[in-house]
């Protein structure tokens, strides 16, 4: 499976996992030509811009780990744009799902990363 395939497996899992927990999916994959947001969701009149990281393994950390402070600038960057594009005066939040292993099974999640 090619590297994008992979993550679009994991994204679904994320999106599944997201829905179980109430949400409703706004935008899978929304990009500009200055930046993506792997899916948008909102609950409760709160819009979630969630960055979705796959590790097959531990061996190198979670996929948490790899959000850093460059990550979070380029998502609060992002989820401005989609904010600007459509309007958006509600409430944010920048979260971060961990997806790992061959079952792509959601490991970690956190609500707000900023």
């Amino acid at each position: 499976m090619t590297s994008v395939a992979t993550g679009r497996v994991a994204e679904a899992a994320a999106a599944a996992f997201l829905e179980y927990k109430g949400c409703r999916i706004v935008a899978q994959n929304w990009r500009t030509r200055e930046c993506e947001i792997d899916i948008v969701a909102e609950r409760a009149g709160i819009i979630y811009f969630c960055e979705v990281k796959y590790r097959r393994s531990r061996s190198q950390g979670g996929g948490l780990e790899y959000i850093t402070p460059k990550k979070l600038q380029q998502m609060h960057f992002a989820a401005c744009q989609w904010m600007a594009c459509h309007n958006w005066q509600q409430g944010y939040r920048l979260s971060a799902i961990e997806v790992s292993g061959p079952d792509y099974r959601v490991t970690a999640a956190i609500a707000d990363v900023s």
